[in-house]
């Protein structure tokens, strides 16, 4: 139990440091700004264009690195700890994000971030302390079926978000993203195994990785031409209180004996704390950097004051399994 939960946070760890990294390649490689001033129709499409541009910035490539390294902790930490714990500790990669922007990049952050950072601390403790086993991992046909149907509902559910107004398009694509973490958590936490045959033989392994793709592209494009922390809060909302139902009605996930209530506290405390940083994070950019870190920044707009952290840097967490 305790090296999953170290999983966990090393896990949460690999992902919000890995955020700011793509945050600055996604918004550097994005053409949808060019796209909407010359009146292109395609700005309002998902772009799997991006996929391959992203491959030129060595930023987002090292972080595909710190990614996988995220990835493997959480499978690690899946195959002990419930879905619900899990989900909730991979959230506070937001905390992570804050805190190594102000370390790193000298960001400022005000005491509402640093509250929600000791409420995701708070949070994770409750949730480590009061977790129980996790439930049977063998499931059956019709549960891998339903976990393919909801991929391709959510990737159906992607393309349609991406013609929405601005207004609206932002958090419903975070949203939708947000399910297709969903999927690939569950998609994980079923996995029978590790070796190769056991990955190769279960539909769920094939779920992952196209969870994966999905998601990093839907999240991507919902930073394209939104505020992250619009995108962000939904993406949270989205990939935890999903999973945490569908483990413990139909995975058998349960809290340690008399620990319910507490459990419950720590997942709400969390994944609140979580879309507070979220939230608050969106401040001005730091150092003379325009939008995400870049120079100069959008044409049009106008500078923050220097040293406070902009949400746009910690937008990246796309975790691209493939």
């Amino acid at each position: 139990m305790l090296v999953s939960l170290v999983a966990a946070l090393v896990s949460a760890t690999c992902y919000g440091v890995a955020s700011v990294m793509q945050a600055m390649a996604i918004r550097s490689a994005s053409r949808r700004a060019a796209r909407i001033r010359s009146g292109d129709p395609s700005a309002s499409r998902v772009d799997p264009g991006l996929l391959v541009r992203l491959m030129h910035q060595w930023r987002f490539v090292a972080s595909l690195g710190i990614d996988l390294t995220g990835f493997l902790a959480q499978l690690v930490a899946l195959s002990r700890l419930p879905l619900f714990a899990v989900q909730a500790i991979i959230a506070a990669n937001l905390a992570v994000t804050a805190v190594f922007a102000a370390w790193l990049m000298h960001a400022r952050l005000g005491w509402q971030e640093w509250l929600a950072v000791s409420g995701v601390v708070l949070g994770v403790g409750l949730l480590g302390s009061s977790a129980g086993a996790e439930g049977a991992r063998t499931v059956s046909p019709e549960f891998q079926a339903g976990l393919v149907i909801a991929l391709v509902a959510v990737a159906v559910a992607g393309v349609a978000a991406a013609r929405l107004p601005g207004a609206v398009r932002t958090p419903v694509l975070g949203a939708t993203a947000g399910l297709g973490y969903a999927v690939l958590a569950v998609a994980a936490r079923i996995l029978p195994g590790f070796s190769p045959q056991q990955l190769v033989r279960t539909p769920a392994s094939y779920t992952l990785a196209a969870a994966g793709i999905v998601s990093f592209l839907l999240y991507a494009s919902a930073l394209e031409g939104g505020s992250v922390t619009v995108a962000t809060a939904a993406v949270v909302l989205a990939e935890t209180a999903p999973p945490a139902a569908v483990g413990v009605i139909f995975l058998g996930d349960t809290t340690r004996s008399g620990m319910t209530g507490l459990a419950a506290a720590g997942f709400i405390l969390a994944v609140a704390s979580a879309v507070a940083l979220a939230r608050f994070g969106e401040a001005g950019d730091h150092g003379g950097t325009g939008e995400a870190g870049l120079p100069g920044g959008q044409p049009g707009q106008a500078r923050p004051p220097a040293g406070q952290f902009r949400g746009d840097d910690r937008a990246g967490r796309a975790r691209l399994i493939s």
